[in-house]
């Protein structure tokens, strides 16, 4: 009995994990429901809703869609929400096809942003792109220091130039956060080369064999989350820089940490 409850408690937990991580695949927000009645008389690129954007920025923005649309022929569109959805009506009412993207911002989830996309777009941004998109200027502690009109725009200005340039794989831009984040990878990344080039042998200086086994790891540590999402995002070099000052400065501790620690002689 008791095992076949750990077995229902494990089988529960799988099905949530399962559950979170296909809801966090899929970016397209939920639009079961149908208020058609929610929407306004005249079709226009944004449907605010929830009263994010200040009139004058609301005007500016829908100038700027519409001429992009004509420009380029991607449509984009808005709409915020609070309270009620419009849902599935917002289909019909903009006509969204697969050069469509629309944005969602609702404040009563944890992210402000959702966004649905028309099959051609993901050609040239992936579902990963809409996932760090949706990260980056929608969590709360983005839309708590800027508001959730600038989340709103800065998502649809990173959109607009990926569309520009033909696709990203990745957002562009190095937030503050990331970059610390990528700077400790390698520093770590420094100090495994560093304890493992730690001399074994009499007479040995660099044990290069340690370092070519440990290899996968730092290796991974430095190149792929150190230097990949840097140069991947920005062509700034200062961040490059210092996080290879960072991963020299970690082999360099760890390799003379032994050093540092070895008693002095008494002077007898």
């Amino acid at each position: 009995m008791n095992n076949l409850g750990f077995r229902g408690w494990c089988l529960a937990f799988v099905a949530i994990g399962t559950a979170f991580w296909l809801w966090l695949i899929n970016p397209t927000p939920a639009l079961a429901v149908n208020n058609p009645e929610l929407l306004p008389e005249q079709v226009t690129p944004i449907v605010d809703l929830a009263n994010f954007l200040p009139q004058p920025q609301e005007d500016k923005l829908i100038q700027e869609i519409q001429q992009f649309e004509a420009e380029t022929g991607w449509k984009l569109r808005i709409l915020t929400q609070y309270d009620r959805s419009p849902g599935r009506a917002v289909i019909n009412f903009w006509g969204l096809d697969d050069k469509s993207i629309l944005l969602v911002a609702d404040a009563r989830g944890g992210n402000l942003l959702a966004f649905s996309i028309g099959d051609a777009v993901y050609e040239l941004m992936p579902r990963t792109f809409w996932i760090e998109l949706q990260a980056r200027f929608g969590n709360m502690y983005f839309v708590r220091d800027n508001g959730e009109n600038l989340a709103i725009t800065e998502a649809l200005d990173t959109v607009k130039g990926c569309l520009v340039q033909g696709g990203c794989n990745v957002v562009p831009g190095l937030p503050r956060e990331q970059w610390i984040l990528t700077l400790v990878t390698s520093i770590v990344g420094g100090l495994i080369v560093g304890f493992a080039a730690i001399p074994r042998k009499e007479g040995q200086i660099f044990a290069w064999q340690w370092v070519l086994i440990m290899s996968p790891l730092w290796g991974i540590l430095v190149i792929a989350f150190g230097i990949g999402p840097v140069v991947s995002r920005t062509s700034d070099w200062l961040p490059l820089v210092r996080n290879l000052m960072g991963f020299t400065l970690g082999i360099l501790v760890a390799y003379l940490s032994p050093l540092l620690n070895q008693p002095n002689p008494s002077k007898t």
